[in-house]
This record gives C-alpha cells, sequence and structure tokens, in this order.
C-alpha cells in the first residue's frame, strides 16, 4: 500500500454502514465504474471517449451545479447510457452541514437530475464519503453508493503510474470503483482510465453501470 493513501475503504466502514453499497456480488468478471464531481467539459468528454471505445457502461454521480452550468455534457452522458447518481448540488460534506441543509441540497441535485436518473430507486454518493447515520436516515428514498476501490486520481502528490498499479491490485470482481471527471483529477484520470480499461478488458472483465 502506498504510504498515505487508502485504495480500499478500511475494513470496519461496511461492517458499521453495512446498510450503503460498497461491493456489488456478482458471478461474472464484472466491474462497475464510476465517475464524480463532473458534468465537466474536457474531463467528463474524454471519460466518454474512452468508455465508449472500450464498450464499457458507467455510473456518473454528478454536481447538480456542474449539471446546471454544462447541460449539453451531462445529455451527452445520458444519450451515451451510462447510470446517473445524485451527489449533492454543491458538493457538500455531510460531517460540515447540518441534516436539513443537507437533504435540501440533495434534493435539489435531483431535482437537476430530473428523469435522467435510472434504476429503481435514486442513487446517491455522499462528497468525501462523509455522511452522518441522521443523513443517511432522512436520504432513505436513495440507494447510497460507497465504493470498493478509490483511485485517488485527485491526489496531486501521487503518480498516475502509482495510481494505476493500486488501483489494479484493490480491484477485484463486483468492485465499485471510483474515478473523477473533474479538472483537479484530470491528469492522473487520463493516465490511469485508458490503461485500467485495458487491463482489465484483456482479462475479460466488463463495466457495468450500477443496477
Amino acid at each position: 500500500m502506498t504510504p498515505g493513501y487508502f485504495f480500499r475503504p478500511p475494513f470496519f466502514l461496511p461492517w458499521l454502514y453495512p446498510g450503503l453499497l460498497w461491493r456489488i456480488p456478482v458471478t461474472e468478471k464484472q466491474i462497475f465504474l464510476t465517475f464524480d464531481d463532473g458534468p465537466v467539459p474536457g474531463p467528463t468528454e474524454f471519460v466518454l471517449e474512452q468508455l465508449s471505445g472500450a464498450g464499457a457502461k458507467a455510473t456518473f454521480f454528478c454536481i447538480g451545479d456542474n449539471i446546471r452550468k454544462n447541460p449539453s455534457v451531462f445529455r451527452q452522458v445520458v444519450s451515451n447510457g451510462h447510470g446517473i447518481g445524485n451527489h449533492t448540488f454543491n458538493h457538500l460534506s455531510g460531517w460540515k452541514t447540518n441534516d436539513e441543509a443537507y437533504v435540501a441540497n440533495t434534493d435539489l441535485c435531483q431535482e437537476a437530475i430530473g428523469s435522467s436518473g435510472n434504476g429503481p430507486k435514486e442513487l446517491f454518493r455522499p462528497p468525501y464519503g462523509r455522511i452522518r447515520k441522521t443523513q443517511i436516515e432522512a436520504l432513505r428514498r436513495y440507494r447510497i453508493v460507497m465504493w470498493d476501490v478509490l483511485t485517488n486520481d485527485y491526489a496531486k502528490n501521487l503518480s498516475g503510474e502509482t495510481s494505476l498499479r493500486e488501483s489494479i491490485r484493490a480491484t477485484r470482481p463486483g468492485s465499485i470503483v471510483v474515478f473523477h471527471d473533474s479538472i483537479k483529477a484530470e491528469k492522473n484520470m487520463s493516465y490511469v482510465l485508458p490503461r485500467y480499461l485495458d487491463h482489465f478488458g484483456g482479462l475479460g472483465f466488463t463495466f457495468k453501470s450500477i443496477p
């Protein structure tokens, strides 16, 4: 493990929060890619090109304000058949926000998503992975999605080579993997994503959106 970076959540978190989705049980070689913080012109479009070339589907956890600012990019994500999830309207930390404001901001993002959400239950990922149990209860109409692998693509002091190597090492069938389609993560994400797709595609894995 690279010092200072966790590519898998600490083992006790899924035990403490069993009602959240950390990994998907599978019987086939499937990986569930997710992208946080978009839609953003440039990074999101790069991701869409890479996914299309690999025949891959993913789930995009969108910031509502970015949907507002970049509606045409958001429409591209939807039209390409990817899943859509809620990442609050203003990328709020649940630990720093009272429950009423947090829920209202989440619902505002869902309004921006509109009818583009997929599946029987709306998907939500808390920014930074930080959410209180009272907020989980208040958002029970959502399916709250965490992760099994965090690529750390946003980390300025982490090389793309290290992010790729450790992300590959951490991935297993059914992993929910977090990338970021943001300006902050663009450098490492642009290096890691195509190589990650090539590696696991070559091993016979398929990439699915979260059901």
